[in-house]
Order: structure tokens, then sequence, then C-alpha cells
């Protein structure tokens, strides 16, 4: 991690600009990070703001708490989103495109952190499926829309990924391709969390160089205290308690949001790279800069995604 660096100042009240008539998607809005940027923004008269979640009742009750704390009803709409299940992504993403004529900035933000081996309903190991794939999906199926927004005028399309200094944590070679479709019990829990998060890093960098019409990011929030590590039961127990420890310890939300909303709409973000707290960039390890790498996963994801077909 890039301790030497200074973050740069951002504080989102005040830094975020007026989002007069643009459209927001946040993923895993419903808590957390995902909650915190949803309020900010709103802050900032959006046209609407999409919080998309599997559960629709925390949602819901998000929402509700969000507006409470706004005193005002913010334009904040619902999208069921389970990014374990595929099908559950390409039918979010038919139901917005059916709703809205542009996008101004996609956060894919949600995630899960050293869960048990397991698989996604379509087969994939159940942290690369959630935290990467699910979100390569959907942004592949919301392409059109984010595009037509780039082509309007005075537009700046951003797609935000949020991802982790856990990247680190992946195997030595990078990325094992033979584990995807298996549950990883070899990798061990963090070998798996940081394959799914080289990976987010590496499609940032390479989608960034496919579509420059877009500012990508892949972030590293800091150790932020959310729920996140509540999941994480396929930890030993001496780190799991270590995490509940460090809670006393670590970032607030309010804090951590920061590097996320300050990279969807600051001037000074550079396309394709990945930033720690906040702005601070050039910290990937060797294999989150990996051309290579990047483009084996991306020609690896085409072919995985390329016969799925949009759910009416």
């Amino acid at each position: 991690m890039a301790f030497c660096k200074h973050s740069v100042p951002f504080r989102p009240i005040q830094d975020i600009p007026p989002l007069d008539g643009k459209v927001i998607l946040v993923t895993g809005g419903n808590i957390g990070l995902g909650k915190q940027c949803i309020l900010e923004y709103a802050r900032h008269n959006p046209a609407q703001i999409w919080l998309a979640a599997r559960n629709l009742e925390k949602a819901k009750a998000a929402v509700d708490d969000i507006q409470t704390q706004l005193g005002t009803q913010a334009p904040i709409k619902l999208l069921e989103l389970d990014l374990a299940s595929l099908e559950s992504v390409q039918r979010a993403a038919t139901k917005l495109l059916s709703e809205v004529d542009r996008l101004d900035i996609l956060m894919l933000n949600a995630g899960i952190m050293a869960a048990p081996p397991g698989l996604t309903k379509d087969g994939y190991e159940l942290q690369f499926g959630t935290n990467y794939l699910g979100h390569a999906l959907l942004a592949k199926s919301l392409l059109p829309l984010l595009s037509t927004t780039a082509n309007m005028p005075n537009t700046d399309v951003r797609i935000i990924m949020l991802t982790s200094y856990g990247h680190t944590y992946a195997p030595k070679q990078g990325i094992l391709f033979d584990t995807l479709k298996t549950d990883g019990d070899a990798l061990g829990p963090y070998g798996r969390y940081g394959q799914s998060k080289l990976a987010m890093v590496l499609w940032v960098r390479k989608m960034s160089r496919l579509y420059p019409q877009f500012t990508l990011a892949s972030i590293h929030p800091g150790v932020v205290q959310t729920n996140l590590s509540a999941g994480a039961t396929g930890s030993p127990i001496a780190v799991r308690v270590l995490l509940r420890v460090a809670k006393s310890v670590v970032t607030s939300v309010e804090k951590g949001a920061k590097n996320q909303l300050w990279a969807s709409v600051s001037t000074d973000v550079k396309s394709g790279e990945y930033y720690e707290p906040v702005g601070i960039g050039g910290g990937a390890s060797e294999k989150g800069k990996d051309d290579e790498l990047a483009e084996k996963l991306w020609d690896w994801t085409e072919k995985e995604l390329g016969g799925i077909h949009h759910v009416r």
C-alpha cells in the first residue's frame, strides 16, 4: 500500500459537483459503502439513483433511512440484483435498459469476502462469480446505454469497480483459470478472494483501453468498518477474531466511501488506474499491471459470457 503518499483532500458534501440530470446505478447499495455513496449522491440533485441489491426488503429499509437522513424524498429506485446468478444480472440490466435513456455513473460496489468454498448458480467459484463475473456481465449488458450517454453533449461517463488491496493475496500466478469452475477449496478463502479482486483490477485496466469514451477506475476503500467481514466464515478462527478486534480501529463508512466517490467525479482520475485512499494511484501489484494477464482474462470472460442473451 502507498503509505508514503498523501491522500487527496475530498469532502463529498462540497466536492461532488451538481449532478443535475444524471442517472446513477450502485450495486450493493443497501448497506455499507454503497448506501453511503447513494446518500452522498442524493445531496447533489441527480435525476435518478438506482439502488441494486439482492434483498429488496433490506433495500427499501435502506432507502427509508437515507430519506430520513436527508429530510427529503430523493429520487431513488430499487433494482433486484443477485450477482451470483447471471440470469438475475441479465434481468436487472434488461429492466434498467427499459426504464432509463442514460447512465452516467456505474458504481460496481457489491461484493463478498473470504466466503467458504462454494459455487454460484451458474457453476463458477463463488467469490469470483459474485465479485467479478456478475459485475462484468452487468457492465457488458449496459454498454449500449453507457455508450449512448457518452455520445450526449457535456457528459462524463464513469465506471467504478470496488476492488481491494486484497488483490495482492491472489495466487502468485495471478489467476488460476482452471479453478474458476470449481469451488477453489485448495486456494483457501483469501486466495479465492484475492483472485476475484485481482480480476477486477485487470478488467478495469483492459476496459479503459477498449472504451476510451468512459473513465474507469478500480478502488481500494481502505480497511472499512462494514459488514463484509461478517461473511468471512471461510477464514481461519484467528483471522476472524482479528477482523472483529480491528473494528475498533478501522475507518468509518463515511470516510471509506470517499475514494470511490472521488473516483466517480474527480477530473484528476486517470482511466484504468487502481487507487488507494484517497486518489493515490500506482499501488497495484505487479500482476495487477500485467497486460498479458488482463488480455487472457478478457478473452476468458468474453468466451464465458458470449452466449448469454437478454432475459425478457
